[in-house]
This record gives structure tokens, sequence and C-alpha cells, in this order.
């Protein structure tokens, strides 16, 4: 029997196929190398504690105790909504939070963009005046604000300086009425700035050439603010809308260090409820439930604003 010997030809397409192969494989090596690390941070701190928040919502579990977590059921959930007075006071000031915040800092920031997106002296030095308070530390912010609150801080003497003394003020912060107003305040205050460069660079993408076309048809300035101005802003306004929502509601910093929830649980938060339940008061299992409440409740809004906002479109 001969054997004939593998020709020339039939060589050179399997090194190419195996050249293919070693290539490709070393280019998915690659990849994956290249995604291992968000891959890890994601699992870490997103779906661990998704998942172990999920299962300690159904459990007593305690942060600190000798008896092994028990499975209770859902009644974290029903605790909440019916013998816990605190969360449904929480779940109103969140709201309260959220509906006065979401437009009138949108608003705001808006009209800041307008101004200084105008060719004048001197919008430089604005834009930067008005962007400080977002890259200055919240908690900075509110040991700041905290002390202009106070009884004899900076805000009642301006007030008692205006009216000449037939107003001294008021304890903003220890007092139920005025203490969430005022914390609403200084978060429109602190944050205006990042929406103000979110709407800027939303009125730098619309082209001068339909501001000259409605000049020369006659328009004023708020017809083309109305009809140039706000439809080109339309993909920015749903970026602007739905950052300031998850912002206000995940309210929790200007909490903590200015009022601890108080006075009367007047500026308690879902947020802050669920983090002093948990590692203040050890009922890990139960800040669990209200993390779980709190997440789907923000999931059911986003989805109403995505669906919105694709109407819109």
């Amino acid at each position: 029997m001969t054997v004939t010997p593998p020709t020339a030809g039939a060589e050179t397409p399997r090194r190419s196929l195996r050249s293919f192969r070693s290539s490709r494989g070393r280019e998915t090596w690659a990849g994956l190398g290249m995604v291992a690390p968000a891959a890890l941070l994601l699992t870490l701190f997103l779906i661990v504690p998704v998942v172990l928040a999920f299962t300690l919502s159904f459990t007593n579990a305690r942060l600190i105790s000798p008896n092994p977590p028990r499975f209770v059921g859902v009644d974290n959930f029903i605790r909440a909504f019916t013998a816990d007075p605190l969360f449904v006071q929480s779940i109103g000031n969140t709201a309260i939070f959220a509906l006065i915040v979401v437009p009138v800092q949108a608003g705001l920031g808006l009209a800041l963009a307008v101004l200084v997106n105008r060719k004048l002296r001197g919008t430089t030095f604005f834009r930067v005046v008005f962007f400080i308070p977002v890259v200055t530390s919240i908690v900075v912010v509110s040991i700041l604000w905290k002390f202009l609150y106070q009884d004899d801080g900076l805000i009642n003497s301006m007030i008692d300086a205006v009216t000449f003394g037939l107003w001294s003020g008021n304890d903003w912060l220890n007092d139920p009425s005025t203490a969430l107003g005022a914390i609403i305040v200084m978060s429109i205050w602190q944050a205006v700035g990042f929406h103000m460069i979110i709407w800027l660079s939303g009125l730098q993408t619309i082209p001068e050439e339909l501001y000259e076309a409605a000049r020369m048809d006659g328009a004023s300035p708020w017809r083309q603010f109305t009809n140039v101005t706000w439809p080109g802003l339309r993909p920015t306004m749903v970026f602007v809308l739905v950052t300031i929502t998850i912002a206000a509601l995940g309210l929790f910093v200007q909490i903590d260090v200015m009022t601890q929830g108080g006075p009367q649980g007047a500026t308690s938060t879902v947020v802050y409820h669920a983090v002093r339940k948990g590692f203040g008061q050890q009922e890990i299992g139960y800040a669990a439930a209200i993390s779980l409440i709190f997440f789907v409740a923000v999931l059911i809004i986003a989805l109403i604003q995505r669906r919105i906002t694709r109407e819109k479109d």
C-alpha cells in the first residue's frame, strides 16, 4: 500500500484555520478578561445584595442575634403598612419631597441654562458660580445649612434685618411645619447647577439656523422658545426628569446629617427609615422588606415615566 504525502495545497488551508482559531481564541480570552472586573463588581454589589435583600425580607433576621433567622412569610410587608405609622409617614414625606423638587429643580435649571447660554460677557463666571454647590460634598453642604437654619443663624439674622425686627424668623429644622421645607430648599439649591449644565448641553445642540429662520418669520422670543427651543430639548428633558426623580426618591444624606428624621418624623424618608431599622435597631429582615417595597415603587415610577416619554416621542 502506498501512502500519498499531503500536498502543499492541503496544508495551507489547515494552517490558516488553526491560525484563525488561535486568533479568535485570544480575542475571546482578552474580551473575558476585560469584562471580568465589571462582572465581578456587579455581582458583588448589585446581584448579591438584591438576592440577599429579597431572601431576608421574608425572615425575622436581626443584624446581631444568637438565634437563627426564621421564615415569617409576608409579615414584614403587612407590618410596614398596618403597624408602622412612621413608615407610612416616610412615604408621604418622600412623595412630597419628590413632587416639589422635580418640577422646581428642573424649571430653575432650565431658566439658568437659558440665561448663561446667551453670548454676553461674564457668562462663564456665572456658570462656575452656579456649579460650585454641585462639586461640594453634600455632607459639607448639609452641615453648613444646618448652621444657617439655626435659631440664631444667618437666615434669621437676615430676616430680622430686612423686616426691621418685626419678624425674628423661626427655628427651621426643629419645627415640624418647616423642617421638610427647609431641606427641600437646600436640596434644590445644591443640585440645580448640575441640571443647568445638562440643559445647557441640550441648548447648544440646537442649530442656530433654526433661530435665524424664526426671527426672519417675525417670531417673538417666547415663540422661539416654544417652537424651537423646547422641541429641541425633549431628549434632554427626559434625562433630567429621570435623574431628578431617582435622586429625590433616594433622599438620605441631608436627613441623616441635619435632622435624623425629626422632629416627630416630619423629615423621615423611606430610605432613611430602612437604614435606621436595619442598622440602628438591627431589624435587618424588616429593613430588607422596606427596601424591597421601595424598589418596586421606584420601578413602577420609572416605567410610568418611560411610558409617558415614549408616547411623546
